[in-house]
């Protein structure tokens, strides 16, 4: 008998001692069915293995088509001859799928189909391999199950935390606002009380601003306002407020990288964030320490977790502390989740920093030792060189604002900070409202709307009315909710978040630039 084929069959005739053998290894297997099909899929064959898994003895099953083992829905797509089909022109065809036993119960299948040739390379058959994997197809399931299920235990508990910590850092800012304001309503004859309660409630409200700055952060919701930069000027200009963040025990060394670069980012968030790095490398460092700052420019050749391949500007904190433990390392930069003791910290700064970078394009890692350090590295894209430069703003401060907002309390706060700024106000609280109003003066220059608005028309289409009516109409937009909760904001319209601080909103308000398409004044 020839050998030179490992799938070639010999003609009948006396069996030699090596295929009896064989032939008596197959029919001892009882893991898999294996059985031959000839070339019209009729079964030639048949072992224990397929009796033991099918339910089938040889004597019943010999001679019948092997798509007796199919379910009805495969027999009905062809299935059985798309099989001998593919091991025909493909040599092989494997496949899972589910089967039917003598007793009408299905098994989930692993199923192999050869093709057979003799010696001189006639097709005369079919070797065929089936396995039950039911078992394993299950215990599959049922760990995709219970990954699924932990999957959502750590969400839900990450909510919990994250609700937990608004809740805790909230209650205590709303515990100083209005407890300033129930002792300043009771007695408010001593004017240097008055102004230390008045103090205290404001730097409580700028706390809470702050957190929901970061809270914002982290969910890469943020109004940002990017403007070119150079990397190594932002640090130096921000270098004194790094030093004096960390102490006398904590040493800064910066070592920034040259012909860096620029980079399109908001330069007081990259401040912020720069800070939120240091602040904790110190918090690592107790006894004191050392911090590097360095930059330099990398080339990102493929992409990797959020950095697509490019040019990026890599700012490097590296800190000689106490370093993290890796279960610590993978949820540092969740919201509101600290080591710290209570009180001293609220788990924000971590994931403020990765917010910023990821809505500014970049990424985040994270290198940790326990007992050696830390190194976090902070990326964030080069700006494209053909980019244009930012338009200068227009610095004229307009005589006549309009402001339109349907909240009374917000909208009484808005008059009384825009008349301290000098400017001349009128109000509407709608849209249909704010229209009669810009019609009847035409000495109105700026619309400062909130976005949502009730009866029917909100700010971007008061905004839209507006500029048909009157062209070079400035306008600034305001809500409670980011922008980027707001998609119907178009590009290049100036938008501010609330809250917002009397400095701020007069900043906005001066630099407000003319709409496209008119000329300046």
């Amino acid at each position: 008998m020839s050998t030179s084929n490992p799938r070639s069959i010999p003609g009948t005739g006396p069996l030699g001692g090596s295929e009896r053998q064989f032939r008596l290894l197959v029919q001892g297997v009882t893991d898999y069915a294996i059985y031959m099909l000839d070339t019209d899929g009729r079964i030639a064959s048949w072992n224990a293995g397929g009796e033991r898994i099918k339910g089938y003895p040889s004597d019943e099953i010999i001679g019948q088509h092997f798509s007796r083992f199919y379910t009805d829905e495969d027999r009905d797509a062809d299935e059985p001859a798309h099989a001998l089909e593919t091991a025909r022109t493909q040599g092989r065809y494997e496949k899972e799928g589910w089967r039917v036993r003598r007793d009408g119960t299905r098994f989930w299948a692993n199923v192999i189909i050869d093709p057979v040739y003799d010696d001189d390379g006639r097709l005369i058959g079919y070797a065929k391999v089936t396995r039950d994997i039911t078992q394993r197809r299950e215990q599959q399931r049922a760990l995709e199950v219970a990954q699924q299920a932990m999957l959502q235990a750590h969400r839900m508990e990450a909510i919990g935390q994250l609700t937990y910590g608004v809740a805790h850092d909230f209650n205590n800012l709303l515990t100083v606002i209005t407890n300033s304001l129930d002792l300043i309503a009771a007695d408010a004859t001593d004017p240097q009380r008055v102004r230390r309660l008045v103090a205290g409630a404001q730097r409580a409200a700028e706390r809470g601003s702050l957190l929901t700055r970061q809270l914002l952060a982290y969910s890469r919701r943020q109004t940002l306002r990017p403007q070119v930069h150079d990397i190594n000027s932002l640090i130096y200009g921000a270098e004194s407020v790094l030093r004096r963040g960390v102490g006398e025990d904590v040493t800064i060394e910066l070592n920034l990288g040259r012909g860096i670069g620029e980079v399109n980012v908001d330069g007081a968030e990259f401040e912020a964030a720069l800070l939120n790095l240091v602040v904790n490398a110190r918090d690592a460092m107790p006894d004191g320490g050392r911090i590097v700052i360095r930059t330099r420019e990398v080339r990102q050749r493929e992409k990797e977790g959020r950095r697509e391949p490019g040019r990026y500007v890599l700012v490097t904190v590296e800190d000689t502390g106490t370093g993290m433990a890796p279960e610590v390392v993978e949820h540092a930069m969740e919201p509101f989740f600290t080591t710290k003791d209570v009180g001293k910290g609220s788990g924000l700064g971590l994931s403020q920093v990765y917010g910023f970078a990821v809505q500014s394009g970049g990424d985040v890692s994270i290198d940790s030792t326990p007992g050696e350090g830390t190194t976090i590295r902070f990326y964030l894209p080069v700006r494209d060189s053909e980019a244009d430069a930012t338009e200068e703003a227009d610095g004229g401060a307009p005589t006549k604002i309009l402001l339109v907002e349907d909240d009374q309390e917000v909208q009484a706060m808005a008059i009384e900070t825009l008349r301290f700024l000098g400017y001349a106000v009128l109000t509407a609280d709608g849209g249909a409202a704010a229209l009669d109003v810009l019609r009847r003066d035409p000495d109105i220059e700026i619309l400062f709307t909130d976005v949502v608005m009730p009866k029917g028309m909100s700010g971007v289409d008061l905004m839209h009315e507006a500029r048909r009516l009157r062209p070079g109409l400035k306008v600034l937009l305001a809500s409670g909710y980011a922008r980027g909760q707001l998609p119907t904001i178009p590009e290049g319209v100036d938008f501010i978040a609330k809250p917002y601080r009397v400095d701020e909103l007069r900043d906005r308000l001066a630099a407000l630039p003319a709409p496209l398409g008119t000329a300046p004044a």
